[in-house]
């Protein structure tokens, strides 16, 4: 498998190569936005759509949860805005900036470092960190008679990397620097763009032995140092550098709130623990080395074979299931509620009984019991919703807090003049505001009084971190 995956890293260096030169990336024509919006737009819109790039420390899942330094700050400021916060995944930077312009993504979240070139087509935030650009090479020559490669000695003068090969991320800010570096020491630095893969991807090729040197943001090798113990990342090739956000030229309203929110919310205790929390803080071996981390491991907790395999049978996505797992029991077996609800998918004893759970506690029953309720309320709703996409969300609430009160919700909705077969800001209002005497004493409703709150948050919660797992981790 090593050989083929060094095969396919071949062909692609040598396109790289082929398409190579000492220009600067030939991104499309990006002297202006191709749309006009701004705040007020997004606002009506109800959302900010965002895109954010897939490594160990912008964004990631570790044992169900999505975590990162971009997507917690991208939390507060959807907080800050009252927006819901839609995530896109990219490591590409020229399509990321095609997407900004076009106006299908609002704002780029990544560790965007601040040039001069770039700020002629999209303009940048207040940075949001500063780092410096540096060397990742190999510190050992543990696997020099297997790999096809020659090693130097460890390089810390720039004027040592005069002809030598160089790997980085397509389009990057790293090919300017090179480039620029190449002209300050007087001599060629060969700069190979390998497109598809980003920096941590390249990072693992050097650990690994099949290319000699990358380019990558201080404070992310370090954090890669738990990762790779053989590789060397001190040799620094730039000045301190600004690392900030970007949103579309037009969208002057937006880039006004974005940058007086990051002003003031770096001064906050908030953003100092998130800070230390992704990039002071050695994290444990644990959590390095877990399988449970979406890079390495790319698991969502220890049951995931069980879950893939029995929501395969229901036509299921296994994402999907793993987030109703995470949410009623955190993958705890044995856990049981005020209620009385038991296991990893928190099923009552009646229910269990019902579908034929013979050992409740049991990972492999519950989710087989747990799935066939799921399935069984699926073939009630979709008698009336036939949109799959739809349904689901009537499907969750009904597996939170039982069908009968989502039927009175839909009763509610339609009496009122809301479309019944609607989810968002129809059914769910009522079911939402089933607590409330007026609204539980209405002569439509069957089953009373309902704590609402519960399953209208629960179907937002399962069905973002779904989308988070969608993001990150392989169906």
């Amino acid at each position: 498998m090593r050989y083929s995956y060094m095969f396919m890293l071949a062909i692609l260096i040598l396109i790289a190569s082929a398409c190579n030169s000492n220009k600067k990336p030939n991104l499309k024509d990006k002297s202006e936005a191709k749309v006009n919006i701004d705040l007020d737009d997004i606002e009506k819109r109800g959302k900010i759509n965002v895109v954010t790039d897939y490594n160990s420390t912008n964004y990631f899942v570790y044992k169900g949860r999505p975590l990162g330094y971009q997507f917690e700050l991208l939390q507060a400021l959807s907080n800050h805005l009252g927006l819901k916060l839609e995530i896109k995944v990219s490591n590409n930077v020229e399509n990321n900036i095609n997407d900004l312009l076009s106006g299908e993504i609002d704002l780029i979240a990544t560790n965007f470092t601040v040039t001069r070139d770039r700020s002629n087509y999209i303009t940048f935030t207040e940075p949001h960190s500063i780092s410096r650009q540096v060397l990742v090479q190999q510190k050992y020559k543990d696997n020099q008679e297997s790999s096809p490669l020659v090693f130097n000695e460890i390089i810390r003068n720039q004027l040592e990397l005069a002809g030598k090969t160089i790997y980085v991320q397509e389009n990057s800010s790293f090919v300017e620097r090179l480039q620029n570096l190449s002209d300050e020491i007087g001599d060629s630095i060969n700069v190979v763009e390998i497109p598809d893969y980003e920096v941590e991807q390249l990072i693992d090729l050097v650990a690994n032995g099949e290319i000699p040197y990358t380019v990558c943001d201080e404070n992310l090798a370090k954090i890669n140092l738990n990762f790779y113990d053989n590789i060397d990342v001190e040799t620094a090739i730039s000045f301190p550098q600004k690392i900030a956000w970007a949103v579309r030229p037009n969208s002057q309203d937006l880039l006004d709130v974005v940058n007086n929110w990051l002003i003031n919310f770096k001064k906050t205790n908030q953003y100092k623990r998130i800070y230390r929390k992704y990039y002071i803080n050695k994290r444990s071996k644990h959590l390095v080395d877990a399988g449970f981390h979406s890079i390495k491991g790319g698991k969502v907790s220890i049951y995931d074979a069980i879950i893939k395999k029995e929501s395969q049978k229901h036509d299921l996505d296994w994402r999907l299931i793993a987030s109703l797992i995470y949410q009623e029991s955190r993958f705890l077996p044995e856990i049981e509620s005020w209620a009385g609800a038991v296991g990893l998918m928190q099923l009552m004893p009646e229910t269990a009984d019902h579908f034929g759970v013979k050992e409740i506690t049991s990972p492999t029953d519950n989710i087989k019991g747990g799935l066939k309720f799921l399935t069984w309320l699926d073939g009630r709703l979709s008698k009336t919703i036939e949109a799959p996409e739809e349904r689901i969300k009537f499907v969750l609430a009904s597996y939170n807090v039982g069908l009968g009160h989502v039927q009175d919700a839909m009763r509610l909705a339609e009496k009122n003049g809301k479309n019944p077969l609607i989810w968002e800001d129809n059914v769910d209002f009522y079911l939402l505001n089933k607590s409330k005497p007026d609204v539980y004493n209405d002569p439509v409703v069957k089953y009373g009084y309902c704590r609402g709150e519960e399953p209208y948050h629960y179907v937002i919660d399962i069905l973002e971190r779904y989308n988070h797992y969608k993001n990150v981790i392989k169906d």
